[in-house]
């Protein structure tokens, strides 16, 4: 695409984000609750919410968001307080985020595979008044009944279908169920400035934090969304299959058919064997993706059918330029709309064109900073200042902090003041520090490279654990990899070692001669790790942590592992490991 094409497009997504952006300023009362009353009014008997053989109009949903927040009133919940959703994707997710929105309370989004003393540590960042529990996931808050933050008799169940739960919990089925019709007289609507909901961190490098997220980011969130990357109005229908817990499914998926009076086709969980008859069976013209949901998309088996559908567009991040042009010619979809942005940044950027490997083009105010690539920490030089890379660089991408990009932060003050860098070009600016290392490319655009801290030193250089990750899933039968340094005793630095899931077309010998003729020494994974299945969060990012815990101790996996010693991969037996602990084998 020429330059001007391009400018042209980027002006065409920005023109339609800045008409609806006087809805954003303080006082203003636009909200979730603001939204779904508009759609309701303008569009009462079309689709609002599809999920399985259920059809909601958004009449229909604005009638149940009235008699949820009036069940959310009878057990006390009032303006400012934060209630904790543990539930799956399904409607009654969103009935109850739009009630507490109509109260002016906030949801606090619980990642539905934490459990134990992740899930009191989130129920304690969410400073949460009460817990609605889906009937699913009812065993979890059980198990840990004597450890709540909250009281039991503040917890609520929510049926799932014929699942009512059994722990003895009250059911907040009762109190919907006995609600009155109508809209809640006496309400004082939402500020743009009120908290919407938190959403919690992914927890990839430890406890996650729950970032606020104010109504203005919300509604503004879903208006780049909607009505700038995916165009969206009356008609189009958006599939998700990404947690509503997560900024992607609740900002990107609901609140972009907020804007416009589209339709939410709701998937409990992502399924990769039922993903396409989802697309066609909901005549989805939309989706919103990660990265990682793609690459099962394409690891599944070919089908006939796989490009016959009706998408026209699709957003999200994450996709790597590995399988960028494959999944686009494979799957027919006409443009791929990648976006880079932290739930609780100052700042988005979208490749509006579709340009692979790209997240966006720098914009105004932003710096892509030079920095050290292991730690993140910036140079900076006599004066104190930093400097910003030139094109073809890698560098830490630092996003402006002032009225206009206002930064929410965290519940928790303090984990918000460790984001904010100061007096990085003049004495009293502030920038929030996303923790990304971007490369700068010529004509403005950026790619993603590395997160800070995945990065490590070996043999004196920097290795970029997605270079590496993107050149071994090249090789035949790798599904997928996820790259990370380990700590070898008696050596500089972190060795490469990489955990590989596989299909049965897989030949080691035929990896080991890929690794060895597509990587330079520095860069070649000495640990292997094969796996029938990948260790991933909720949002499908990788785990590393445990992964880096775990290394290449055999007595800590029953995974089968592997040395290169040489130019060859070997079984990584005990007593191999130990000859390596011990320092009497050394890396060459």
């Amino acid at each position: 695409m020429s330059e001007l094409s391009t400018y042209l497009t980027e002006a065409g997504v920005a023109a339609r984000v800045a008409s609806r952006y006087p809805r954003f300023r303080p006082g203003a009362s636009w909200s979730p609750a603001r939204c779904l009353s508009e759609c309701a009014r303008r569009w009462p008997e079309r689709a609002a919410v599809l999920f399985e053989d259920r059809r909601y109009t958004w009449r229909e949903v604005d009638r149940i968001v009235d008699r949820t927040a009036r069940a959310f009133q009878e057990i006390g919940i009032e303006a400012g307080d934060s209630v904790a959703l543990l539930m799956d994707n399904r409607p009654e997710y969103l009935f109850a985020a739009s009630a507490l929105s109509r109260l002016r309370a906030k949801a606090a989004l619980l990642n539905t595979n934490v459990s134990g003393p992740a899930l009191i540590h989130a129920l304690e960042a969410g400073r949460a008044r009460l817990a609605l529990v889906g009937a699913e996931h009812e065993d979890k808050v059980a198990e840990i009944r004597g450890e709540l933050p909250i009281p039991a008799e503040a917890v609520y169940i929510q049926r799932d279908g014929e699942l009512e739960g059994s722990a003895g919990f009250a059911s907040f089925d009762t109190l919907v169920c006995r609600a009155t019709d109508g809209p809640i007289e006496g309400l004082q609507a939402p500020r743009v400035e009120e908290h919407a909901c938190y959403i919690y961190t992914s927890g990839t490098t430890g406890l996650p934090k729950a970032a606020v997220i104010p109504n203005s980011r919300f509604v503004m969130g879903g208006t780049l969304f909607g009505r700038g990357l995916l165009d969206l109005g009356p008609g189009d229908v958006v599939y998700l299959t990404l947690p509503l817990y997560h900024s992607n499914g609740m900002i990107g998926g609901w609140s972009s058919v907020l804007q416009g009076g589209a339709t939410i086709a709701l998937r409990r969980k992502f399924s990769a064997s039922n993903f396409w008859s989802d697309v066609r069976k909901f005549e989805a013209t939309a989706f919103i993706y990660i990265g990682e949901l793609l690459r099962y998309l394409l690891n599944a088996p070919e089908h006939p059918r796989d490009g016959h559908h009706k998408l026209r567009v699709i957003a999200g991040n994450g996709l790597r330029p590995d399988i960028w042009e494959e999944f686009q010619n494979r799957f027919k979809v006409p443009m791929i709309r990648e976006i880079y942005g932290a739930t609780e940044g100052t700042t988005v950027l979208a490749n509006c064109t579709g340009r692979v490997g790209m997240v966006g083009r720098l914009q105004p105010g932003l710096v892509v900073a030079r920095c050290d690539l292991l730690s993140g920490d910036l140079w900076r030089g006599e004066d104190g200042h930093s400097e910003a890379v030139a094109a073809g660089e890698i560098g830490l991408l630092i996003t402006p902090i002032n009225t206009l990009t206002k930064f929410d932060g965290y519940v928790d003050e303090e984990a918000s003041q460790e984001k904010i860098l100061s007096d990085v070009f003049e004495a009293g600016d502030r920038y929030f520090n996303t923790g990304d290392l971007l490369k700068l490319h010529e004509g403005r655009w950026l790619s993603f490279a590395d997160r800070v801290g995945d990065t490590f030193r070996w043999k004196g250089e920097n290795v970029s654990t997605n270079e590496v990750a993107e050149t071994l899933n090249g090789a035949i039968g790798v599904l997928e990899s996820n790259v990370y340094g380990v700590e070898v005793p008696n050596t500089e630095g972190r060795a490469g070692m990489a955990s590989v899931n596989h299909d049965e077309s897989f030949d080691l010998d035929l990896f080991n001669h890929w690794v060895i003729d597509k990587l330079p020494v520095y860069m070649r994974p000495y640990f292997l790790r094969l796996q029938s299945e990948m260790r991933i969060t909720g949002t499908f990012k990788h785990q590393k942590v445990d992964y880096r815990d775990e290394g290449y101790d055999p007595a800590k996996t029953s995974d089968p592992l592997f040395f290169l010693d040489g130019e060859k991969y070997v079984p990584l037996s005990v007593a191999l490991h130990d000859r390596i602990a011990t320092g009497d084998l050394k890396i060459r």
